[in-house]
This record gives C-alpha cells, structure tokens and sequence, in this order.
C-alpha cells in the first residue's frame, strides 16, 4: 500500500506546473484562480492539475462560504521525504563500502620501499 501512495504522490509532482502549485501552496491556501494567475493556461487545465494533487493525497479542498479553498496536505511530502532519506542512506553506505574498497586497491598497487640492511635513505653507511 505504502509503494501505492508513493508512485502516487512522485507521478503528481513530475509535473513542473504542479509542482509550482504545491510551492505556492507552502505559503497558505489559494483559491483556484489565485493559483492560475502565475500560469499561461485556463483555469479548467488549472483544476486538472488540482485535481490530479488531490487525489495523491496533496491538496485538500476546504469550503470557506462561496470559496472552496486549496491547503497542502503534508503527509504525503512528508513520506516521500522519508523515503528519499532511506535511499539516501543506502547509497551512501554503499558509496562509503566502495570507498574503502577503492582505497584497498590503491594500497595494493603502489610499490613497497624495500629498505637494505645497513642503508639509510639518502646516503651510505
């Protein structure tokens, strides 16, 4: 269920315009038109876009008398950035592992100072 909401809240904010919509949402509720004024479309393909955020679980209508008012919804931002967090966590660890790896060959391929009894670096006994 979790990677259903998932999918769900990533497909809504692959959109660059939905994605505007969600920012300006950050700052406090607007009403439909006050989210298509930034943007070069009519306000139906505004509300599609609404739309496709409320049913990822994004945006929530509220009713304030003749408005009905969008909010950001949190949770699902919130799960996705646990999400990203926990990946992030994966590949860093597996980053590190490589790292040391890497540093392990290193070590390996640089040549041993073979040091000669009675032979001091830089001169003669």
């Amino acid at each position: 269920m979790q990677a259903a909401y998932l999918d769900a809240t990533f497909a809504a904010l692959s959109d660059p315009t939905r994605r505007a919509i969600v920012a300006r949402l950050a700052r406090g509720e607007a009403s439909v038109m006050e989210l298509a004024r930034p943007f070069d479309m009519s306000q139906p393909a505004i509300s599609k876009h609404i739309k496709v955020l409320e049913q990822a679980g994004l945006v929530s209508r509220g009713l304030d008398a003749q408005r009905r008012p969008c909010r950001l919804e949190t949770k699902p931002l919130a799960q996705a950035t646990s999400w990203l967090e926990h990946q992030r966590e994966l590949f860093a660890a597996r980053f590190d592992a490589l790292d040391a790896v890497l540093e392990e060959m290193k070590a390996e391929r640089r040549p041993k100072k073979r040091v000669r009894e009675g032979v001091r670096q830089g001169g003669h006994k």
